[in-house]
Formats: structure tokens, C-alpha cells, sequence
């Protein structure tokens, strides 16, 4: 088994995506995940980048996209008491509404198409 604990030491939002289904967490300050996947290989089971816009700083977020690699796409994320941490936890209102938005648009451009 793979363990990978994320740990929010900023200020700002930390959002934890995991590919490759693009799921999202949001950590505020001091909260932390436990990420584990069952890679028993001698591969490494994770590959991290960081990432932000100048627009996402300017909101108050940074991004760590952790992609599951060489085993079991899933993975099993926990808070420090062994929680499940689910896809969206702590995402914003705002931030569901914008994205709400950009798919209703994309869907009426799609249904536009021939």
C-alpha cells in the first residue's frame, strides 16, 4: 500500500485533485488528507504538481494535482482521524455555481451543434 498525507500550511485554499477522474478537495489551513492506494510495486504509486493562476492566487487558491499511478486507479482518502474525505469536500458555493454554470453553457452550445 501507497500512503501519501496532503497537509494545507498556507493561508489560502489548497485544493487536492486526484486524476484521473478529477476529483476535488478543498483544505483549509492546517487540515490534512491520508491518501492511499494499493501499489505494492517498487513504482512509485504518485506523481504531484502544483499549480495556480494569477487569478486563483488572487481568490485564495492554490493546487496540488496528484495523479494515481502504477496500480488501482482508486484511492482511499481519509481526514487525520480516519474519516472519509469525499469529492467536493469543503468546495465553495461560489465555486459550485460557476462551475454549474460553464456546464449549462457548454451543454446549450453542444445542443447547438448539427
Amino acid at each position: 500500500m501507497a500512503v501519501m498525507h496532503v497537509e494545507n500550511g498556507s493561508s489560502r485554499w489548497l485544493v487536492v485533485w486526484l486524476e484521473p477522474f478529477g476529483e476535488d478537495r478543498w483544505l483549509e489551513r492546517g487540515e490534512m488528507v491520508c491518501i492511499r492506494t494499493d501499489n505494492v510495486g517498487e513504482e512509485l504509486a504518485f506523481n504531484v504538481e502544483t499549480h495556480a493562476t494569477e487569478e486563483e492566487r488572487a481568490a485564495g487558491i492554490e493546487n496540488m494535482t496528484i495523479y494515481i499511478e502504477n496500480c488501482s486507479l482508486y484511492a482511499d482518502v481519509t481526514d487525520r482521524d480516519g474519516n472519509v474525505v469525499e469529492c467536493g469536500h469543503k468546495r465553495p458555493e461560489e465555486i459550485d455555481r460557476e462551475w454549474a454554470a460553464r456546464r449549462a453553457a457548454a451543454e446549450e452550445e453542444l445542443s447547438r451543434m448539427p
